[in-house]
């Protein structure tokens, strides 16, 4: 079960229901609205994603996500437009408007799951503001552009599954991360990968960062986490 919120906006309110339906089966929490002027109603900034259809009523997708671009409370909220118009020109002015991914009815759950997991994958660890170039506890750095990690100025060789994880837990410090949320972040794109894979991999880690190893606590029967003292 992740914590990520979905809000589906959209005037079909069975179409509403099923993509809930199926997005709360995938451990999402997920609330709908039937209307942009519906929605805008709402607190939006908890959100972590919106699915907003595009032709509704007075107000449009497009008119909305205009709106919500323009605000900096609701700016960062990723978008996947649902649309049952699929021309170049309406795609063109929807990545204009910031969407974050596109998706033509009629279409299949199937897609709009991924596409979903691959917009909140590409979105998460980013927050609301631009990553920080370096992440750093005491003398253990992390450095984001130049992909190196280095303790009292000397550098750390690690894989590169080893950096994403080093990553993720360094970024997010404290929040524990199950292995479901660790596997479908760092290995997204691949398919069989058995949850061994991350205890072999966090283990091989703490090794490498030495004392710092002990900062990454294993939270049984729930993940892992940096712990900051």
């Amino acid at each position: 079960m992740n914590d990520y919120r979905i809000l589906v906006v959209d005037d079909e309110e069975d179409l509403c229901e099923i993509l809930k339906f199926n997005l709360e089966n995938e451990g999402y929490l997920v609330d709908t609205a039937h209307s942009a002027e519906e929605a805008l109603k709402l607190d939006l900034t908890p959100y972590h994603l919106l699915l907003l259809d595009v032709m509704m009523g007075e107000t449009s997708g497009f008119r909305m996500a205009s709106i919500l671009k323009k605000d900096k409370k609701t700016a960062h909220i990723p978008i996947i437009f649902i649309t049952a118009k699929d021309t170049e020109n309406d795609t063109v002015t929807g990545f204009n408007l910031g969407a974050d991914d596109y998706v033509s009815k009629p279409f299949s759950i199937r897609e709009v799951l991924v596409r979903v997991k691959a917009v909140l994958r590409r979105t998460a660890t980013e927050g609301t503001t631009r990553q920080p170039e370096q992440l750093s506890y005491e003398s253990l750095v992390l450095d984001v552009s130049k992909k190196k990690v280095s303790i009292e100025g000397k550098e750390i060789s690690l894989t590169k599954k080893e950096f994403e994880i080093l990553h993720l837990l360094l970024l997010n410090k404290g929040r524990v991360f199950s292995r479901e949320d660790i596997l479908g972040r760092i290995w997204s794109d691949e398919v069989y990968v058995l949850d061994r894979t991350i205890d072999v991999n966090i283990t091989r880690l703490r090794k490498k960062i030495g004392s710092y190893g002990k900062q990454i606590v294993t939270r049984l029967g729930y993940g892992y986490c940096f712990e900051a003292e």
